[in-house]
């Protein structure tokens, strides 16, 4: 009898750490077909402008140089749907950084050496790369998605101005940086018509698409495969420039060709987070009920590709008023293209509108988790949906009771030990429910043995564990039984990792798949299976896409406690705790991972993460990880994650909720918050570093 002990919640290990930890987990770099290549990149050292000549003779003199790529011989692409692939296609320069070059060698050293010796001469043209809300080419985004454009209802200026309590106030958000542990690597090789690329990627399907139109070819021709990944947010969420040089140098030389790009390169050419200039309005009445909400947000765009960090989406979903406004005005300037950083959007936007809160809360008087709970809602506020599930009133008070909240003396300043003010704070959290159409294939063998086939890409997430675990539920036997291939465009399509949708979106294809493996099975009882095994597939498209009645939501709560030296002005988060309401948990232990990383990523926002744009040069002064300052082990005390299990049958089979996001979304709030309750000073703009801390009055 089938053993039908659910597999799904347990915190089964992952199935590839023993592979990592010892170093047998092959990357995209570490991939090398015989006779493998390297390339190096030449970046533009111009903010804009073009190229009015290349010189690559010395870098032809490099022992071990094969060949140099520029705008005048690298191969001719198809227009790219995605101006940042269409590299060395012309001789303009849209943002310093662009890659002009590019050197392929025997060896790493002769092509490192190469690109070194390209010399590259530029007509130069005025450039602007500061972010203003005055700046006159602004403008309103189309709002395609519900996420940018601009919304409003009522009549929010007049409420405003007509309310009992009000707050006024501007947020900033610097430009953030992915920095994934693994750079941006392909290796790419073309054999009989046919091209192999392994690739850095969270979608391989999407890499291949994108292959495909690029190179006119049909996609059946081109294998992508992203086996391991050592981490995205986001900036792998589509194909880099790395990919596509790859496949263009191993068409032009012949050779399989490897490209890893250099760390420093990161920060202009694989996206990062736009800054923000964000103003909030709120008004209410005084017991705390919001009378009017207003969100306006400023970034920026590069002039080659439209990217809308649409932070004053989750203000459409927080807390109900009659009268609100939300929009976004975007600024093309001459900087690099940015692009999805983990929750887009909802983490600085819930950055504001939680700061924004619990300045209100100042204002009225009252306890910030109080004025939260009061503004509780049922129904989605922009949309007028009910919510499928929304158990953050329960996620506030739970917290507030393992924070030890009610202690808590909410007058700031009143709490230190010797030059250390001590404070704590709290926000509130939420990131929407995606899914996406996938396919998958189940499989079941005479000696016992279950294989599932996706297309799915592990990040770093334990990707093939919770699937297997998917898997196990639906067939309902032991979870060791069942193994899970991913990362290959030649196995069933699906989406990228990405949007906290992939377990979502994934997980139903296969479930699909394995509950008519189940039924086929259950009609084959007693007879021998063939060698080949019995087989069942599935494809999702319009069920995981289907329109909802729902407003389908995660939400959470974040409880900070810091300690600021009033002699160093250095501030350490002494106390982290988050509790969430994400449907029901697939497996305990990746879960707890996911949230703990993303509340060390949104410590990291909120103390020691900033690039600088040098405005003369049109660059980002920080480059690399000795520069940008992500958070180290002394930075990161023990981190508490929970959560609230639901029963929300509005979702997947699984009745589960995206995970990886939803962790960064409020945690600067809730620091920030518990800077101001220690100090008595509101930092408005992030990072809160000591040079700022020391100016305060």
């Amino acid at each position: 009898m089938p053993d039908t002990t659910s597999a799904l919640g347990a915190p089964t290990e992952r199935r590839e750490g023993p592979a990592k930890v010892t170093g047998t987990a092959p990357y995209a770099a570490e991939h090398t077909p015989e006779g493998c290549a390297y390339a190096w990149p030449v970046p533009a050292t111009v903010a804009r402008g073009e190229v009015t000549s290349v010189d690559d003779t010395a870098a032809l003199a490099v022992p071990g140089v094969v060949a140099v790529l520029t705008h005048l011989n690298a191969p001719r692409l198809a227009e790219a749907d995605d101006a940042i692939l269409a590299v060395l296609q012309d001789a303009r320069v849209p943002h310093r950084g662009w890659y002009v070059a590019l050197v392929v060698a025997d060896t790493l050293e002769a092509a490192r050496e190469g690109a070194a010796a390209v010399r590259v001469d530029y007509s130069e043209e005025p450039h602007d790369v500061t972010l203003s809300t005055g700046n006159p080419e602004a403008y309103v985004p189309e709002d395609t998605d519900g996420t940018s454009g601009e919304h409003t209802r009522g009549d929010p200026d007049s409420a405003f101005a007509a309310a009992p309590t009000r707050v006024d106030v501007t947020y900033e958000v610097p430009p953030l940086h992915n920095h994934p542990m693994e750079p941006h690597a392909s290796t790419a090789h073309w054999q009989d018509g046919r091209l192999t690329a392994y690739d850095s990627s969270q979608g391989a399907t999407t890499v291949r698409q994108a292959l495909a139109s690029l190179f006119a070819m049909d996609e059946e021709r081109i294998t992508v495969v992203s086996e391991h990944v050592g981490g995205g947010f986001g900036s792998k969420g589509t194909p880099r420039p790395q990919v596509v040089l790859a496949a263009m140098a191993a068409r032009e030389t012949g050779r399989p060709v490897k490209l890893a790009l250099p760390r420093r390169q990161l920060a202009t050419v694989v996206g990062h987070r736009s800054p923000t200039v964000q103003r909030l309005r709120l008004g209410a009445e005084a017991d705390g009920t919001l009378t009017s909400v207003i969100h306006e947000v400023t970034s920026y765009t590069s002039r080659i590709k439209e990217f809308v960090e649409s932070a004053a989406a989750v203000t459409r979903v927080m807390y109900p008023s009659p009268h609100a406004r939300t929009g976004h005005r975007v600024v093309p300037l001459d900087v690099p293209s940015p692009s999805w950083m983990r929750a887009p959007g909802e983490a600085p936007g819930m950055y504001a509108l939680e700061s924004a809160m619990d300045e209100l809360a100042d204002a009225l008087g009252m306890d910030p988790v109080e004025l939260r709970l009061r503004n509780d809602t049922r129904t989605e506020p922009d949309s007028g949906k009910p919510f499928s599930s929304r158990h953050l009133a329960e996620c506030l008070r739970e917290g507030a009771r393992r924070f030890g909240w009610s202690a808590r003396d909410r007058r700031p300043r009143t709490h230190a030990e010797g030059p250390l003010l001590i404070g704590t704070g709290v926000a509130s959290a939420t990131y929407p429910v995606l899914a996406a159409p996938s396919r998958a294939s189940a499989h079941a063998y005479p000696d016992g043995s279950f294989v599932v086939r996706i297309n799915a890409t592990d990040i770093g997430t334990g990707a093939r564990t919770v699937l297997a675990q998917v898997a196990a539920d639906a067939l309902g036997v032991p979870v060791d039984r069942v193994r899970a291939e991913v990362g290959s465009s030649d196995l069933p399509s699906a989406p990228l990792a990405g949007g906290s949708s992939g377990t979502a979106s994934w997980g139903w294809a296969v479930h699909e798949a394995c509950t008519r493996l189940a039924g086929r099975l259950a009609g084959q009882r007693g007879q021998q299976l063939p060698p080949e095994g019995v087989g069942a597939t599935a494809d999702t498209e319009g069920t995981a896409d289907a329109e909802s009645d729902y407003a389908r939501h995660s939400f959470g709560a974040h409880f900070a406690e810091v300690g600021v030296d009033t002699v160093s002005g250095e501030v350490r988060v002494r106390r982290l705790l988050g509790v969430y309401a994400a449907g029901h948990i697939l497996n305990a232990r990746t879960a707890r991972s996911q949230f703990i990383g993303a509340m060390t990523m949104g410590l990291g926002m909120a103390l020691t993460e900033h690039s600088t744009m040098d405005e003369p040069f049109g660059d980002f002064a920080e480059s690399d990880l000795a520069s940008y300052h992500v958070p180290v082990n002394a930075d990161v005390p023990e981190i508490e994650a929970h959560w609230i299990d639901e029963d929300d049958p509005h979702l997947n089979p699984m009745g589960s909720k995206g995970i990886g996001e939803i962790g960064i979304v409020g945690t600067a709030a809730a620091i920030g918050n518990a800077v101001h309750h220690a100090t008595g000073v509101r930092f408005r703009e992030l990072p809160i570093t000591p040079d700022r801390v020391l100016t305060m009055s």
